[in-house]
């Protein structure tokens, strides 16, 4: 009897299921499959087939529940085959999943197999069929054991495990299946571990969904392991695309990794893991417990761009951003640590720059990562905000954000900056926030400093100004609130958006008009505001003709700026716009001293930036100086010094800076004078007519002022021995103000006439009077301040300009042109006027170390400011190698510092200034200073090193001088002077060259040989040791040799007990040993920071091996070379220690000191007592600390206390401190005995390196 499918439906349609079955028995499995194929592919009653198979196959007798079975077979590849329309594939995979769990066990264990083996086969690449998969495994979970294999095991964990490779192309499908699959924790782990492994398989574009998939399985758990897993999987993409980018693989078809496709990806992973944690906020937590606790592994770029992205879920917000704070700094804390220790470099590889990690987020997010943008501009504002310059003491700024940044802070604060412009740079969005941000913060922090935001802003403007124009109007805003900032923000911000001023007309007529408002501002700050502002449009708004001066050549304009400001059209509008400005700016002349002073002090750059401006300007200089010159040529004094102050009630203060006036006044008439005879600017014959009567005249007042400057005697200007200058009366105030004001006068006519004078030997003579007559008063002040009576205020500034002084030095000292001999003769007899030259230039060299300029003509220039100080050098330099102190001393006896000794002084604040100030032109610097004579620089084109090492043995054959001269040739400043150039040098040499070696070999023989008991010159040779030594290799040897000459000079605690005399470091004397010991546990203290931040790092090392493999356990007869460094280093410094506390130390600082380092050293001994893993370091420094050094702790504190009345916290504190690691030690003990004793080998290492501690013997 033939049975189709018709029979089969109508049967299963009637009540007669036992029909039913007779006519299924009467099938073959392969016509039952044929019959199921056909229907299937037809798309016709394919479902209502198997619902009737089902219907006539009783799982309750063996054959029906084998037909089942064969169903359940034959339909799964056939779903697979992809043969069949969705909806048909639907329907069966639905009622098939409807009837699993009506299958035996052993039917449900035969059809896991078989997908199963159909994964492993990559059968299963539609993935159609995996859906009924999950409700297999989930049928067989619910069953008791099965008998598989050899023995019962659960058949889940059996079947996850088999599936050892799976095809990739079926992996994302798999994911998506085992979310339905109860899983146990191991079986959850054992799954995601294998997905993770199979990233590496895959194309980059199936990344995202299967990520996605991933996510939704954390649900179940591991969301650690997910998250680690997949930042791993992307910086290891970004360190191969880095790898092929390096080795220069440009052609596409040779790269693996496209950059733009990975960072795509990379954009959706990370929209798809946030979108996850504000779905689950637990897996958030995960995510930030496993950056915390991870410590020895670094961020990336892509786990930065994560945090940031997440940033946006407001209640990590705070989080993220904290986090990234303390990660940043503690990354520039560490690697600032590691490069300040040979050591530590040695032993640890070198961090990963997190600076340049950020960055290269910032350069990653252009490919369309607009949800990490936002989060950038947060974290560099919050980085200039938190790290930024802060005001200190009377608003001095206590640290810079420079380019020279050096400590965390700084650091971090560049980096915000650096954040900030990229993004600007990158992202058109973000710019007018960005923009706004920065102007927001010039506006309302007026009480802290904001030069890292203007430095922003002048680098946003240089980078993108016709971009800012777009803008104009958040500049313009700005401007409305210039009279209320400071001085220093107003001037930044104007030099910032100068560029811009040049670009935009409705800018810089918006600017005017507030200037013009500001000029009349009833605050002084909002007046001076006005003058800085118009004397910067003077400058940089040229008009035709005007001589284009190095100064007028600085970046002051952007290529971008299409402003043809030399067209016949703007120089017509420049020559009106600078004379308007000139007229506002005269009215200043009647306002306050520093209202006037600015303008004083910037016409000279105007004039030199704007020449054709000369004739306006001379005239109104001219104008105003003859307010105040006394024309009748009998009067004395020659200027009317009474019309320069004013008084309210009982308050008398400067009205005219007169010296600024004249001072002013000679720059601009020689720079005019210069330029005009040069021949270099045309002009016409009435505007030169008029000037060259300007100049005559001027010329005429300043030789009447000199000569009748020098008749005046000091009761001409009411001043004399007799005078008062207390601040307390207005008496003492007026004279005062008039000392000054002569001084200054006196200062400005030498200059004058020295540059007029032309050699002439009358010209010097006058030049000689006019010092005298300074030096009296300076003299008169000095002498009052020497009393104790309150003067008005430290010594002035001088007013002689920098390039001045550059040309006096030379001329007194290297000057030996034989027809210049006589005249130079008269400057030369004078040793007071050489002292006064070099103090000079001392106090303008001190003036740019800490403001970075000095005043004066071309004092703002860094360039030209940088050739003065070459000039200079080289004068002091010669100076001091040529006319030794010794024989200066022997020559003449006069009061005051020796002229050599105020050349080394100058060499060293010279040394300081490049460094800090210059740091990338030390080379330039070396390289220009000309010490032979002969007009060549010593080593003039070798290396930075070479040229150093030249000059550090110039410095080193002076201080050997000195120390071979005896005690009577010996000068105890000079020497000091020296070895602090030296430690400055020093630090030029890379640690790892043999010049390095050979000066760190030179000093240790110096301290070795020296026996001069000079206690500054002990510190100052030691400290220079200490800082070289350390980054050579570990001081701690060299500090237990000097341990044992202090214990050896100063004798034993225990006075019957003679210490056996040996002497290390001859240095080391009865008189320098106390400072000595300071100094020494100074460097102790430093060296248990080191140990202290070695302990955290492998502390955190081992927390994260603990949490990736559950085990810490070190394996037996190895030993980690962090824990084998601070084993030594602890011993050899508890050995160094035992000698200290023997020792008979004075009681005070030494004392304290000594017992602060001791409570220090206990404590971290007692930290390592809590880590089992760092237990093999006690093994060898238990014997040393118990046996050794905790005995005599207590003889130490016994000592002191019998010395020592008064209570110190040191003691209690120490005390504790030994009890803690006792106690910790006790409890170790008896944790494991074997553990102490795996590594005693370690103790003979540490004894051999460090002997015994010294043999001591009764007296006799």
């Amino acid at each position: 009897m033939k049975v189709t499918v018709d029979t089969i439906l109508s049967l299963s349609e009637s009540d007669g299921v036992d029909e039913l079955q007779k006519h299924l028995t009467l099938l073959s499995d392969d016509q039952l499959t044929t019959m199921l194929t056909n229907s299937a592919v037809k798309g016709k009653d394919a479902g209502v087939l198997i619902k009737a198979i089902f219907k006539g196959s009783p799982v309750s007798v063996s054959h029906g529940a084998n037909r089942r079975l064969l169903v359940y077979k034959h339909c799964i590849p056939l779903c697979e085959s992809g043969d069949l329309q969705t909806e048909v594939t639907s329907d069966i995979i639905g009622l098939l999943m409807l009837e699993t769990h009506s299958l035996p066990g052993h039917a449900l264990a035969t059809l896991a197999s078989l997908y199963v083996d159909a994964i492993k086969l990559g059968e299963m690449n539609s993935g159609r069929s995996l859906e009924l998969f999950p409700t297999i495994l989930t049928a067989l979970a619910a069953t008791e054991a099965l008998a598989y294999g050899k023995g019962k095991l659960l058949f889940v964990k059996s079947k996850l495990e088999e599936i050892a490779l799976w095809d990739p192309q079926c992996v994302i499908h798999l994911t998506t299946m085992f979310r339905d699959v109860p899983l146990s924790a191991e079986e959850l782990q054992f799954l995601i571990e294998k997905i993770l492994r199979m990233f590496l398989k895959l194309d980059l574009q199936e990344i995202p969904p299967l990520v996605y998939q991933l996510l939704l399985l954390t649900a179940k758990g591991c969301k650690k392991l997910v998250l680690e897993g997949i930042i791993s999987y992307f910086k290891k993409q970004d360190q191969l695309q880095k790898e092929e980018q390096r080795n220069g693989d440009e052609d596409v078809e040779v790269q693996t990794i496209l950059q733009d496709q990975l960072r795509h990806v990379e954009g959706t992973v990370i929209l798809h893991i946030v979108f996850a944690i504000r779905l689950d906020h637990e897996l958030g937590r995960e995510f930030f417990k496993n950056l915390k606790a991870a410590q020895s592994d670094p961020l990336c770029p892509f786990s930065i761009a994560l945090l940031l992205s997440v940033a946006r879920i407001q209640r990590f917000e705070e989080q993220v951003f904290e986090f990234l704070k303390g990660a940043i700094t503690k990354n520039f804390k560490d690697d600032q640590i590691q490069h300040s220790s040979k050591f530590l470099q040695e032993l640890l590889p070198q961090f990963n720059s997190i600076s340049n990690m950020i960055l290269d987020t910032v350069k990653n997010s252009v490919f369309g990562w607009d949800h990490v943008t936002q989060g950038l501009v947060q974290l560099g504002f919050i980085l200039m905000d938190s790290f930024g310059p802060k005001a200190g003491a009377f608003g001095k700024v206590t640290e810079g954000a420079s380019s020279t940044a050096k400590t965390p802070n700084q650091l971090a604060c560049r980096l915000g900056g650096q954040v900030l412009l990229e993004s600007f740079k990158m992202h058109e969005p973000i710019r007018g926030e960005i923009l706004e941000q920065v102007l927001n913060r010039l506006v309302t922090k007026t009480a802290s400093p904001v030069t890292h935001f203007i430095d922003l802003l002048s680098s946003i403007v240089m980078s993108a100004p016709m971009i800012l124009l777009e803008s104009s109007s958040k500049v313009t805003e700005t401007f409305d609130q210039l009279s209320y900032l400071p001085l220093s923000t107003v001037e930044g911000l104007l030099k910032a958006v100068q560029p811009l001023l040049k670009a935009s007309m409705s800018m810089k007529d918006a600017l005017i008009l507030v200037l013009r408002k500001a000029m009349f501002s009833s605050n002084l700050d909002g007046r001076k505001s006005a003058v800085a502002g118009f004397l910067l449009l003077l400058k940089n708004f040229r008009i035709l003709g005007s001589l284009a001066s190095s100064q007028a050549s600085q970046a002051i304009t952007s290529s971008q700026v299409q402003a043809d400001v030399h067209s016949r059209y703007n120089t017509a509008a420049n020559e009106a716009f600078c004379l308007e400005i000139l007229s506002s700016l005269r009215r200043c002349l009647n306002q306050q001293a520093d209202v006037r002073l600015m303008l004083y002090e910037g016409f000279h750059d105007v004039l030199r930036r704007n020449s054709q401006l000369a004739s306006s300007i001379m005239q109104t200089l001219l104008s105003q100086l003859k307010r105040y010159f006394e024309p009748e040529q009998d009067l004395l004094p020659p200027l009317k010094l009474e019309s320069c102050i004013s008084a309210h009630g009982d308050q008398v203060f400067i009205q005219e800076p007169l010296a600024h006036l004249l001072c002013c006044t000679v720059h601009c008439l020689l720079w005019n004078q210069n330029i005009r005879s040069g021949g270099n600017v045309s002009n016409d014959e009435d505007d030169e007519d008029e000037e060259g009567g300007v100049q005559s005249e001027l010329h005429t007042i300043l030789e009447s002022i000199t000569k009748r400057m020098i008749k005046s005697e000091l009761e001409d200007f009411e001043l004399d021995k007799c005078a008062e200058f207390s601040t307390s009366s207005s008496v003492g105030v007026k004279n005062s103000i008039y000392a000054v004001l002569v001084m200054g006068l006196n200062e400005v006519l030498m200059e004058y006439n020295f540059i007029t004078a032309n050699y002439s030997k009358n010209h010097f003579e006058d030049v000689l009077e006019l010092f005298k007559r300074y030096h009296k008063v300076s003299e008169i002040l000095k002498e009052r301040a020497g009393k104790g009576r309150p003067t008005s205020s430290k010594t002035s500034r001088s007013l002689l300009s920098l390039g001045f002084i550059s040309t006096l030095l030379t001329a007194l000292f290297r000057d030996s042109t034989q027809s210049r001999e006589e005249c130079l003769s008269v400057l030369r007899s004078s040793g007071d006027f050489l002292r006064y030259s070099v103090s000079v230039a001392l106090q303008k060299i001190q003036q740019l170390e800490e403001t970075g300029h000095t005043d004066g003509p071309e004092g703002q220039s860094p360039d030209k400011t940088f050739c003065h100080l070459c000039d200079i050098t080289s004068v002091l330099m010669w100076r001091y190698t040529n006319v030794p102190s010794t024989v200066e001393d022997a020559g003449k006896k006069e009061k005051g510092q020796s002229v050599s000794l105020l050349c080394l002084e100058g060499l060293l604040r010279v040394f300081t200034t490049v460094l800090q100030r210059f740091p990338t032109r030390m080379s330039n610097f070396l390289s220009s200073l000309d010490v032979s004579g002969e007009g060549e620089a010593e080593g003039e084109g070798s290396d930075l090193t070479e040229q150093t090492a030249f000059y550090i043995r110039q410095f080193q054959r002076a201080l050997m001088n000195q120390l071979s001269g005896g005690e009577e040739g010996f000068n105890s400043k000079e020497a000091q002077l020296l070895v602090s150039i030296l430690s400055i040098l020093s630090r030029q040499h890379n640690p790892s060259s043999q010049q390095f070696v050979q000066m760190i070999t030179w000093t240790v023989k110096i301290c070795k040989e020296t026996n001069f008991e000079d206690i500054s010159l002990t510190k100052g040779l030691l400290s220079l040791l200490f800082n070289m030594h350390v980054l050579y290799k570990s001081p701690v040897s060299l500090l237990w040799e000097m341990c044992q000459d202090i214990h050896s000079q100063l004798g034993d605690i225990d006075q019957d007990v003679e210490v056996e005399k040996q002497s290390h470091f001859a240095i080391i004397s009865m008189k320098t040993a106390a400072s000595t010991t300071l100094l020494v546990l100074s460097q102790v203290g430093k060296v248990l920071d080191e140990v202290d931040w070695l302990i955290a790092k492998k502390k955190g090392q081992i927390g994260s091996d603990r949490t990736i493999s559950g085990n810490t356990q070190q394996p037996l007869g190895q030993q980690d070379p962090i824990e084998k460094a601070v084993t030594i280093q602890l011993g050899t410094l508890l050995t160094a220690l035992h000698e200290l506390v023997q020792t008979a130390l004075p009681t005070g600082p030494c004392t304290d000191t000594l017992m602060r380092e001791l409570s220090r050293t206990y404590s971290i001994l007692t930290t390592l007592t809590k880590y089992v893993s760092l237990v093999v370091i006690y093994d060898c420094n238990v014997k040393l600390s118990g046996s050794h050094l905790t005995p005599q702790c207590y003889c130490f504190i016994t000592y002191v206390q019998a010395k020592v009345l008064r209570e110190s916290k040191a003691i209690p504190n120490l005390i504790f401190n030994i009890e803690q690691y006792e106690k910790f030690l006790i409890l170790l003990s008896k944790k494991s005995k074997v553990k102490s004793l795996r590594f005693l080998s370690i103790y003979s290492q540490v004894s051999e390196e460090n002997q015994a501690p010294k043999k001591k013997r009764r007296k006799q």
